[in-house]
């Protein structure tokens, strides 16, 4: 896996200024998995606390189990009948308070992957470009993204 993280520059929010995150390398929950730990919170944050056993912030990228690949064409039809796919999967946890007063709650943020076996090899610039566009998109909404999870209005 060629997966790493560096100390990441966060995407534009309300309220953040210059939003940074300083990680430490950290043990997935899954050995298919690579995770980091969000040690210290740079920029502006106020009320946002660094990760710890209580209030978790971790970044964790998954790969899959088993890598599935590309079956064989009906030999009448020449179509494959069942293309499987190979899903990796970016997560970001976070404590956060649902209430002042009671207990952190963990706040997850998921996108999944799903490749289908063999566009890795007939058309990877194909799934680069999507992963481009998709990455490019989450950092263009993030600040809108953030307003719309607090707002509701889109």
């Amino acid at each position: 896996m060629t997966i790493s993280l560096a100390n990441i520059t966060g995407s534009a929010q309300t309220g953040l200024t210059t939003p940074g995150y300083t990680i430490t390398q950290d043990v997935a929950t899954d050995i298919n998995g690579k995770q980091w730990a969000v040690s210290a919170i740079t920029g502006t944050q106020t009320g946002v606390s660094a990760h710890s056993m209580g209030s978790p912030f971790t970044v964790s990228y998954y790969r899959p189990k088993a890598f599935k690949v590309l079956g064989s064409p009906n030999p009448v039809t020449g179509r494959i009948a069942n293309v499987g796919t190979n899903r990796s999967q970016l997560l970001t946890r976070k404590g956060v308070l649902p209430l002042a007063g009671q207990p952190v709650q963990t706040m997850f943020v998921r996108t999944y992957i799903d490749v289908p076996a063999g566009a890795d090899v007939a058309d990877a610039n194909s799934v680069r470009a999507a992963l481009s566009a998709h990455i490019g998109a989450l950092s263009q909404i993030s600040s809108g993204m953030g307003d719309t999870v607090i707002s509701g209005v889109m």
